[in-house]
């Protein structure tokens, strides 16, 4: 070996040889002696290049173990001053688990049922014998081909009634769709009202085209209509942006009448809806959405991501019935264009078989067996669950801010997501919890207990981190 300062060289791991890859063998040899109490909780290890020259082996192969470590949630950075062994109750609960369990995520529960996942598969091998080789080598229709509109009419016949093809715009997600609007539907420095915590995707389409977000309240029951009033007469806004159903992050659906009222206020205001009805398939009975209510008024954007398969980055956007002036609708049109044509025809294929129907419901049924977990697990305080969704409001207790909260749930691999992504001004004191990511419902037990438990602890008694 290299010689090495003596100060510098707090640890040196045992390495056997023979035992596989270096970097993983220093990682391994971490694990054993934070485990055994070798090493103790916020020890500082040595610096890469003086660990690498006391075991004479190149200095990539001690940052990948460092980085390896990392992954596996025995150490963490400071940056400018090292990096730290962490506490061995967190390494432990981490490595109990097998690893991170993400729910900052809001992705649908991934169901086990191998039978409808193969008819999946089956279904998007068969475009090759029903579309051929054009598929692949065809540009998209502007919109969307005539088949892919009337499989959305069918997809959204139930909650939107029946609709006109020419009203069914097929986008590359409910992202694209909702960039196209915006950009259509209004000029840099127009206001648009959205709900005080609204979607980060909606936030960074709004900077990014320039426009004013106008934060109206919300109470558990979405948008106070008299808030949007208000906001209508001070503001002057262009477009009201909202998620009435299944909201996220708050998991508030709004009721029928509360609907009718904001719409009367949009009316009387001139000002636009884009309804986004990311969760709108999830309930079994849904309230009517907006666009069924005012389908004059409202923009309605149906995404698939949630409620079918996030991979596919479909959505359909159906327009008004008293269609905006040609060049406008056009425009929405040729700037939506870019959906994918095989996405689309898995999409497509999937509703005309019934798969997608399958899949909803397996969905739904997944999601069901989660939130009762949570509802068990998670106290009852404070805790706001989506009743047909998979994710959760958590108002946290005073004592803990909710950055710190979210700091010491990362400490042990669980991902979380604070208010302040949400937020357009004022920040409450609560994070979101997706339900959905965690591979099994045995996973997400696990991570919920972790929740809980730091909840029963305060930040200056929490054992989770030092």
């Amino acid at each position: 070996m290299k010689a090495a300062m003596e100060g510098d060289l707090s640890w040196v791991p045992q390495i056997a040889k023979g035992a596989g890859p270096v970097y993983l063998a220093i990682a391994d040899a971490l694990a054993e002696d934070i485990l055994s109490g070798r090493l103790g909780s916020g020890m500082r290890l040595p610096p890469q290049r003086t660990l690498a020259d006391a075991l004479d082996i190149d200095l990539t192969t001690v940052t990948r173990a460092y980085s390896e470590a990392r992954k596996r949630g025995l150490v963490e950075g400071k940056v400018g001053q090292g990096t730290y062994v962490r506490p061995r109750v967190a390494v432990s609960a981490f490595l109990a688990r097998g690893g991170a369990i993400d729910m900052s995520m809001n992705l649908p529960p991934r169901f086990d049922d191998k039978r409808l996942a193969a008819q999946m598969w089956s279904d998007i091998a068969a475009l090759e014998q029903a579309e051929g080789i054009d598929l692949l080598l065809r540009y998209q229709e502007p919109g969307g081909t005539r088949r892919d509109q009337n499989a959305g009419a069918l997809w959204l016949v139930h909650k939107l009634g029946e609709i006109a093809l020419d009203r069914i715009v097929v986008t590359p997600g409910a992202r694209g769709a909702l960039l196209t609007l915006l950009a259509a539907l209004a000029e840099p420095g127009d206001g648009v009202c959205t709900e005080a915590l609204t979607f980060p995707g909606a936030l960074s389409a709004l900077a990014h085209l320039r426009l004013r977000p106008i934060g109206v309240a919300i109470d558990r029951e979405g948008i106070i209509p008299d808030a949007f009033e208000a906001a209508c007469r001070t503001h002057r806004p262009k477009l009201l942006y909202c998620n009435p159903t299944l909201h996220n992050p708050t998991a508030a659906t709004m009721p029928l009448e509360r609907r009718e009222a904001v719409i009367r206020i949009a009316r009387a205001h001139g000002v636009a809806i884009i309804e986004d009805d990311a969760y709108g398939m999830l309930p079994l009975r849904p309230v009517p959405p907006l666009a069924r209510l005012a389908p004059d008024l409202v923009y309605h954007i149906a995404g698939l991501a949630k409620c079918l398969a996030p991979a596919l980055r479909i959505a359909y956007l159906v327009l008004p019935e008293t269609r905006p002036p040609q060049h406008l609708a056009g425009g929405i049109r040729a700037a939506a264009s870019l959906a994918s044509p095989l996405t689309a025809a898995i999409a497509t294929r999937w509703i005309e078989t019934g798969t997608a129907g399958a899949v909803l419901e397996a969905i739904r049924h997944e999601a069901e067996v989660r939130r009762a977990l949570a509802q068990v697990m998670l106290p009852r305080e404070g805790v706001h669950i989506a009743p047909e969704g998979f994710h959760v409001w958590l108002e946290l207790p005073p004592a803990w801010p909710r950055g710190e909260f979210v700091a010491r749930l990362r400490t042990v691999g669980i991902g979380a997501v604070p208010s302040d992504a949400f937020a357009v001004s004022a920040w409450p004191h609560a994070v979101r919890l997706g339900l959905g990511v965690p591979a099994t419902a045995e996973e997400l037990s696990q991570g919920l207990q972790t929740v809980a438990a730091l909840l029963d602890e305060t930040p200056a008694l929490s054992s989770i981190v030092v």
